[in-house]
């Protein structure tokens, strides 16, 4: 039996015991509390900010350095044969032609008709200069692509490079997606610091000034590429552009076969669709956050769109550029690794502005806010003339108003042609050309259709310059593209210049052919389930007549020496 001492012994143990227990759950209860507290302040701080554009910073220059690096690259596979010392079109005697027109000397009129670093190299050896020039445009835009950060100096020096080459690439370069990269990298210029290359650099943040020029460039783009359809084919009005499209554009690829056998009311479908993006989902750029993101969301998606239905170079992939700016860092957040690297940089500085930890203005971001808007009223001023060519009932398409193309107008297809037609150049051994029994064997170029069995290629964003003005010479006579005359000049004398931008040279390891000829073919793509599909053949083609009769080195001679050309067998 249990005394009274020893009860009460027991009694206050079992207290003890209940006292700790309770302790001890409440201790429990108190840290689980306060890490629900922690993790739903981790929860708040790993939540990207709206309205701020640190991430889409390094995307739009990632993008920009990507494009570069594809302009540069073409520029090194193909100036030297285009624009070079023994180039179709030498950039030696344009520069020449120039400083005679400037009054003979090389001096800031020259300059400001074409800006080109080349004024100041030694001319002695241009393949060198304009190899040189790609070469370190692909070495600077290519670090940009790598690593995401750039600053005013990089982006600065791509510019002048590219613009270099655009001044001097005469017909190679004349199309709008030069303007509009030139364009696209002025503006990415002033995305950047001064000299730091960190991806996030605390003290300069981007500018929502610097952000708007981009979307100002896309609305001006969609808006001009919609406009001068409206206004220019009536195929255009009436629905029926898309029935021609994707076989008359200048470069199909293996899809724009699939896509010009759809049905008419999908091409139908098509053509509204290109009206309501271009000229309507622009404006959604000026509708607050959600609705400029669903602008970028469209515009993107119908870059890609014309991507795989075409080789349209590297514009879309580029139109894609501006478009990115309609994301801020919330919707960015995504493409970025979470806890560490350039997302985590954000999420730190916005801790510390929520904390009001914000660094005080130095005298150099107040420097640079004022560079900001001196930016915004430069591209507001440049825009004047672009938007009253918008307005205007006679609007030009891919026109700079100012020499450094700083702000320009766009467009793309106005005009839709209904019949595709080629140029194919042919070459024999024969010493006759007129001989019935003559062989005549053709050249094939890298992408423009030539062979009915040979697939449609697929280069985009790459770009073969002499197979796009090849499109444009076989609406033209030979009359207005010379040029075409001197590459059967160099074609005579088997030139491995010439011959490295094309696929086929039918006298390789052959005597050099005695005459060369221009035959004018119309191009369709074959029926599926016709003969000629059964047969291997993408395309069908029905000769049109001679596009520039047969000629040899004897009858071209003079015809070299009176544009100054240097003559093939020289």
């Amino acid at each position: 039996m249990a005394t009274s001492s020893e009860s009460s012994e027991s009694t206050l143990r079992k207290r003890r015991v209940e006292t700790f227990k309770t302790t001890t759950h409440s201790d429990d209860d108190d840290q689980k509390n306060e890490e629900d507290t922690c993790k739903a302040k981790n929860k708040e701080l790993v939540t990207l900010q709206t309205g701020t554009y640190w991430l889409t910073r390094i995307v739009l220059l990632r993008s920009i350095a990507f494009i570069y690096f594809i302009a540069f690259t073409v520029a090194y596979n193909q100036n030297k044969q285009l624009i070079g010392e023994r180039g179709l079109l030498p950039c030696k005697d344009y520069l020449l032609s120039v400083k005679r027109y400037v009054g003979g000397k090389i001096d800031m009129s020259a300059f400001a008709y074409t800006p080109s670093i080349l004024w100041f190299l030694d001319w002695t050896d241009m393949d060198a200069n304009l190899d040189g020039i790609a070469l370190v445009g692909m070495v600077l835009s290519g670090f940009v692509l790598l690593t995401g950060t750039a600053n005013m100096i990089i982006m600065a020096m791509l510019w002048v490079l590219y613009h270099s080459l655009v001044s001097v690439g005469q017909i190679w370069y004349s199309f709008g997606w030069e303007s509009q990269l030139l364009e696209t990298g002025f503006l990415g210029i002033f995305l950047c610091p001064v000299w730091s290359l960190s991806q996030v650099p605390p003290r300069c943040p981007p500018s929502l000034i610097s952000i708007w020029t981009f979307r100002w460039l896309i609305v001006r783009i969609m808006l001009g590429a919609g406009l001068i359809k409206i206004r220019g084919d009536r195929c255009w009005r009436d629905l029926t552009c898309m029935d021609y499209h994707y076989e008359t554009q200048p470069v199909p690829n293996p899809m724009s076969y699939y896509m010009h056998q759809s049905p008419w009311w999908f091409h139908r479908f098509e053509v509204l669709s290109n009206h309501f993006i271009e000229l309507i989902v622009p404006l959604f750029t000026f509708l607050g956050r959600r609705m400029c993101m669903v602008n970028g969301t469209l515009q993107i998606v119908f870059q890609v769109t014309l991507i795989v239905s075409g080789n349209l170079s590297f514009l879309n992939w580029l139109t894609i550029v501006p478009s990115l700016a309609c994301f801020d860092d919330a919707s960015m957040g995504f493409l970025f690794s979470s806890g560490r690297g350039a997302k985590q940089a954000v999420l730190d500085l916005q801790a510390e502005e929520a904390a009001g930890r914000t660094p005080k203005p130095t005298r150099g971001m107040l420097i640079r806010r004022v560079v900001n808007v001196a930016l915004g009223i430069l591209i507001g001023y440049l825009s004047f003339p672009v938007v009253l060519n918008l307005l205007s009932s006679k609007q030009v398409m891919n026109t700079s108003f100012d020499p450094l193309r700083i702000v320009n107008t766009y467009g793309a297809f106005g005009s839709i042609t209904k019949e595709r037609t080629e140029v194919i150049l042919q070459g024999t051994l024969n010493a006759d050309p007129k001989d019935p029994e003559a062989v005549w064997e053709e050249y094939q170029f890298l992408c423009k259709p030539g062979d009915l069995t040979r697939r449609p290629c697929l280069i985009s964003p790459y770009h073969y310059r002499l197979d796009w003005l090849m499109w444009f010479a076989a609406f033209q006579t030979y009359e207005q593209s010379e040029w075409v005359i001197h590459i059967a000049g160099r074609l005579l004398a088997n030139d491995t210049s010439v011959l490295s931008l094309m696929e086929y040279n039918p006298f390789q390891g052959r005597d050099n052919p005695r005459w060369v000829r221009g035959e004018h073919f119309k191009y369709r793509f074959s029926l599926p389930g016709s003969a000629s599909a059964a047969q291997g053949k993408w395309w069908v083609r029905k000769r049109i007549g001679a596009y520039f009769p047969a000629v040899d080195l004897a009858a071209l001679r003079g015809y070299f020496k009176s544009r100054n050309w240097p003559h093939p067998d020289l």
